[in-house]
């Protein structure tokens, strides 16, 4: 069984904190009392029909800071972010609700799920099966499932519990061998991550070695180095489904005529 990257990574030192923000909200709220919260929302939304819409679809993120970057945007008002980014037409909205090294929150995602009504991805770290019970408890429609964090006996059972409570998982690869494993499970929606998780230094030509691997049939996501239209191009041409889009939006005062330029590229690519 393939297990999680080496020890040292910027993905460990997160992780790390993520587990111990998670054992301080499991103690406030307990999982017998989220899976009741999860009995009041809404049917799920299908993402990974979102996804499949002709054309490239654009994931659109909400993301106030990263690891590589630092501070990336204010974003005062989440909620009127996700609504121009529907409004330029993007296909599902993602928000980052890690604290400590992204400035996000569950407060962003309800009120992000209040303001469209697109899919939304709750992205995070999922290490245990109560955050995605916890996304879905927010009306999440999507998570997201890192392989390098994950044995193969954790993505087989989160891929399951996703689907059971009618979601879809992004499942974020960096390698062959990780992209392996997520198709051996049977992930349908695949992200090929191209920044180094040791480094944080992006490389888009790591889409293009791993994109012709992907069968028929699947979403491929590309995620990360998405500055203008030509990188969004670039990965179209290649294959891409979609693209997830962050920094080049919300550091952007006009996101939703972006992502109309961002569609347009990727039409022209092909």
């Amino acid at each position: 069984m393939a297990e999680s990257l080496h020890t040292g990574t910027v993905l460990d030192e997160i992780i790390e904190g993520v587990k111990e923000d998670l054992s301080l909200r499991i103690e406030r709220l307990p999982l017998a009392e989220l899976k009741e919260l999860v009995l009041r929302q809404a049917p799920a939304l299908d993402g990974y029909a979102a996804l499949k819409q002709p054309g490239l679809s654009v994931i659109a993120e909400v993301k106030r800071r990263s690891p590589s970057k630092g501070e990336l945007a204010q974003i005062t008002d989440p909620a009127a972010l996700a609504s121009s980014y529907a409004s330029g037409g993007a296909a599902v909205v993602s928000v980052l609700t890690e604290q400590r090294r992204f400035s996000g929150s569950l407060t962003d995602l309800d009120a992000v799920r209040a303001a469209v009504n697109i899919p939304v991805l709750r992205k995070d770290f999922t290490v245990d099966a109560y955050q995605i019970w916890e996304a879905r408890a927010h009306g999440a429609d999507l998570v997201l499932l890192i392989v390098a964090a994950l044995s193969d006996a954790e993505l087989a059972d989160f891929l399951a519990l996703t689907e059971q409570l009618g979601m879809n998982a992004l499942v974020e690869t960096h390698t062959e061998e990780e992209l392996q494993r997520a198709l051996s499970l049977g992930a349908k929606i695949i992200g090929v991550n191209v920044r180094n998780l040791k480094t944080l230094e992006v490389d888009r030509e790591v889409f293009a070695s791993l994109a012709g691997l992907l069968p028929a049939g699947s979403v491929l996501v590309a995620e990360s180095g998405v500055r203008n239209a030509e990188d969004v191009a670039h990965y179209a041409s290649h294959g891409a489904t979609a693209v997830l889009v962050g920094e080049a939006l919300v550091s952007d005062s006009t996101p939703a005529q972006r992502i109309t330029e961002f569609r347009a590229a990727a039409t022209h690519a092909n």
